[in-house]
């Protein structure tokens, strides 16, 4: 069984999704190639580390039962349930005793730091920079925009998947996606 470390995911690069022709044979497999991009989804909605891992090893948990199904009904299959995982823990975490700590809102947890291990500060401040942009950016858009836009065009997952996993129609993907586009390019053109 893989389940995520902490110290695996501040140093995990995160690789293109691989082509239908490269699909993984053993799920297994599939679940030590997606960890680091499930976990960056997960954080996103939850914005706090110990859920997202939380979200994410307990989906991958759920995937076991999916192993004799074939390959290409993982990806959609384990996205679904992560969505799920993270808007039951969103649903949760507002009947939490916020009252009990003073001050606290219970949103935002600690940032992530992802600086790679590269000799170059230069380089590895620009870069914590820039995820540190598009992450603030992504965590501004709707939720639903937000989960448009990581399946299609970070997860690249084709409209009908990404409608399954959204439990919504085609249009409506494609609705949300436009219009978390137009909200990005909006938030990021400042940066460029």
């Amino acid at each position: 069984m893989l389940l995520l470390s902490p110290a695996k995911l501040g140093s995990v690069k995160t690789a293109p999704p691989a082509a239908e022709t490269d699909l993984p044979t053993t799920l297994e497999a599939f679940l030590r190639g997606i960890d680091a991009r499930a976990f960056r989804f997960a954080e996103l909605g939850l914005r706090h580390r110990e859920d997202a891992l939380d979200a994410v090893q307990e989906a991958m948990l759920k995937m076991l039962a999916y192993r004799d199904h074939p390959a290409t009904e993982w990806s959609p299959l384990f996205w679904s349930i992560l969505r799920n995982k993270i808007t039951d823990m969103q649903r949760r975490s507002l009947f939490r005793l916020r009252w009990l700590l003073p001050g606290s809102t219970g949103k935002d947890g600690d940032a992530v730091d992802w600086a790679d291990d590269t000799p170059d500060p230069s380089r590895s401040h620009d870069s914590r920079e820039a995820w540190q942009e598009i992450s603030n950016a992504l965590r501004s858009l709707p939720a639903r925009q937000r989960e448009a836009f990581t399946l299609r065009v970070l997860e690249e997952l084709d409209v009908a998947a990404t409608a399954r996993v959204m439990g919504c129609s085609e249009g409506s993907v494609k609705t949300h996606l436009s219009r978390a586009r137009e909200a990005l390019q909006k938030q990021l053109e400042a940066f460029r």
